[in-house]
């Protein structure tokens, strides 16, 4: 790619801009946002960068690959993640036991309001809910319903998704099924990445509560990734703040980490 470089050897012709229209820069360096899911994240990756190259972790011209490795060790060296005790898992395991069910089962029927990228999503809710509002007044027609109007395979068997147990679908999806005891339909939409579902649970079997030995090591990870998100976000807000940011926000709650 030709164009301009800056001191540190980073190359400014691919700019990305915010909404006011004004290139985004971390320290007078433009930042390309090309091949990431934001400009946020771009600009995360800029910072992570200059400071592995101000560290003489990485040089100024090394390849992409030489760079993601040294905000590794970057990341490595300078966020520590205490690991969680025996007293914070086990307070962990109290609060949460639901999450440490094994043989629940339900028994699932769903209409598929698909969403698609053409797709104009509030007509789409608002025909989800007038689907929704026939079957709260009838609930007999749900499987007619759910042949005419569900994009799922399902649709054919009248919506019948048959036994689903924790880890068998989306966690929005199952959330929604296991995260009460309800049958019957339920009375609101369920919001997946895949578009909006009209559920109903017709039986459940519970299960058994795993032992704690059984998913202490499951405990602690979750507690570990979740200590080491909030870390890399508070190190990626300070990182931001002792820099010259600009057209783009590092610094709220919801800071994108170095992937």
């Amino acid at each position: 790619m030709s164009g301009a470089s800056d001191a540190a050897g980073t190359p400014t012709s691919a700019a990305t801009t915010s909404a006011a229209g004004s290139a985004a820069t971390i320290n007078g360096v433009a930042i390309d946002a090309n091949d990431f899911p934001s400009a946020e994240a771009a600009a995360v990756r800029e910072l992570m960068r200059q400071r592995a190259l101000a560290d003489g972790l990485v040089a100024a011209d090394a390849a992409v690959e030489d760079v993601d490795a040294a905000i590794e060790r970057l990341l490595e060296r300078d966020v520590q993640v205490p690991e969680p005790t025996e007293d914070e898992c086990r307070r962990f395991y109290a609060a949460h036991q639901a999450d440490f069910v094994a043989g629940e089962l339900a028994a699932v029927r769903h209409i598929l309001f698909q969403v698609t990228p053409r797709t104009p999503v509030p007509a789409l809710r608002a025909r989800a809910e007038g689907v929704l509002a026939e079957v709260l007044h009838a609930p007999d027609r749900f499987e007619a319903l759910a042949r005419e109007w569900s994009n799922c395979p399902s649709a054919q068997h009248g919506g019948n998704l048959g036994q689903l147990q924790r880890g068998e679908s989306v966690p929005e999806f199952e959330g929604a099924i296991f995260g009460d005891t309800w049958t019957g339909v339920r009375r609101d939409l369920v919001k997946t990445r895949f578009g909006f579902h009209i559920v109903a649970v017709e039986r459940r079997a519970p299960g058994t509560t795993l032992p704690f030995d059984a998913v202490r090591e499951r405990i602690a990870t979750r507690l570990r990734e979740t200590v080491l998100t909030r870390a890399l976000a508070q190190y990626v807000r300070v990182a931001a703040g002792a820099a010259d940011v600009r057209g783009v926000d590092l610094q709220g709650s919801e800071t994108p980490l170095v992937q």
